[in-house]
């Protein structure tokens, strides 16, 4: 009995033995497992890290060679751009001709185009075109090059349109003799600080500048008002008004005699001789022009360039062009303002001119059909 207990004691030990060799070494496998995943895993995300960090450096470099090029490639846009402005410049100027005055439109076409929509200025504005149409019979304008010698233009094309001769007082003087009265008979050595237009100083060449331009004046003026056939002298304002430099001296001359009248009238004034016209008082009365050296510094110096002729100046303007210069004013319409003179004082000899504003600053040119 004591020997079968103690086989079957010893069978349970082998038993309990074999158990746990087996326990142990299923343990042992599965540590080693478990090492081995862990071992897999480090490789994997080692490998990975190596590879993001090249990939990262290869993104960097790539995303750094883009911006570079970006940046390339606008500064080239930016210079390619400017510099096919620049020649489109050159190429308008060398092959486009400046057209200061256009060819005829249709009022009230123009009217409907230039003031669209509902608003209270577009309505006012398409009111006073029709009140030109239908009650003062004009049917047609002629669109003048908006820059400040806007209204200098618009006058002179159509003195010269109309064939309109030089005024009384020109044709008993010598106007190319101007400059030099001025500057040695007058003594007025300050019109070397006069400014043509964008020309802002010549200094000692404002003399021989001033006398071109006044050759300018005579030679065309002389030309065009010789010529009897309508549609011929149509011709040569048209290509006179289209060559900007010679338009430029033109506008430049009369300028220059504007200055040289206020000279000779504050002479009058000083030396208390004959009576001089009220518009001369007005002009002189401003503080900004006391006497022609203001004058000329303050307004005359930055028309054509920043600035335009005011009231006062076109007053000026018509009594030494010896025409009386009708203006519609679009933007004063049903006001005693809508139609003005300039001089409001004119001789019942005086040729008349008109023209057709908005702003009374830029100028069209109006044109009547009965």
């Amino acid at each position: 009995m004591q020997r079968r207990h103690d086989r079957n004691a010893g069978k349970n030990r082998d038993q309990f033995t074999e158990q746990e060799k087996r326990s142990r070494i299923n343990h042992s496998n599965r540590s080693v497992g478990k090492y081995e995943v862990q071992s897999w895993t480090r490789a994997v995300k080692q490998s990975l890290c190596l590879m993001w960090q090249k990939v990262k450096i290869q993104l960097m470099l790539t995303m750094s060679f883009l911006i570079a090029v970006f940046w390339y490639c606008r500064r080239l846009y930016s210079f390619l751009a400017q510099l096919l402005k620049r020649w489109s410049n050159y190429l308008q100027r060398k092959f486009i001709k400046n057209h200061g005055v256009l060819a005829e439109v249709d009022l009230l076409g123009y009217s409907s185009r230039e003031w669209k929509g509902e608003t209270k200025q577009a309505k006012h504005m398409r009111e006073a075109y029709n009140e030109l149409f239908w009650n003062y019979h004009i049917k047609y304008l002629r669109q003048v090059k908006k820059d400040n010698y806007c209204v200098l233009r618009a006058v002179l094309f159509q003195i010269f349109s109309q064939g309109i001769p030089f005024p009384s007082w020109m044709r008993e003087r010598d106007i190319l003799k101007l400059p030099e009265k001025l500057l040695y008979s007058q003594g007025c050595n300050w019109i070397q600080q006069y400014s043509f237009g964008p020309e802002r100083y010549t200094g000692p060449n404002a003399f021989g500048k001033l006398r071109k331009c006044m050759e300018t004046l005579k030679a065309n003026w002389t030309e065009i008002s010789g010529t009897k056939d309508h549609e011929e002298r149509g011709n040569m304002c048209n290509a006179l008004f289209s060559d900007e430099s010679k338009e430029q001296k033109l506008y430049e001359a009369i300028k220059f005699i504007m200055l040289y009248e206020v000279v000779e009238a504050y002479e009058q004034i000083k030396n208390r001789e004959e009576p001089i016209p009220h518009l001369f008082s007005l002009l002189l009365a401003r503080d900004t022009s006391s006497d022609p050296l203001s004058f000329m510094m303050n307004h005359l110096n930055s028309v054509g360039d920043s600035s335009y002729l005011d009231q006062v100046e076109m007053f000026l303007l018509g009594y030494l062009l010896e025409v009386k210069i009708r203006v519609y004013r679009l933007h004063r319409f049903n006001t005693e303002e809508f139609q003005v003179n300039y001089p409001d004082e004119y001789r019942r000899e005086w040729n008349e001119i008109s023209l057709l504003t908005e702003d009374d600053r830029y100028y069209h040119i109006p044109v009547i059909r009965t």
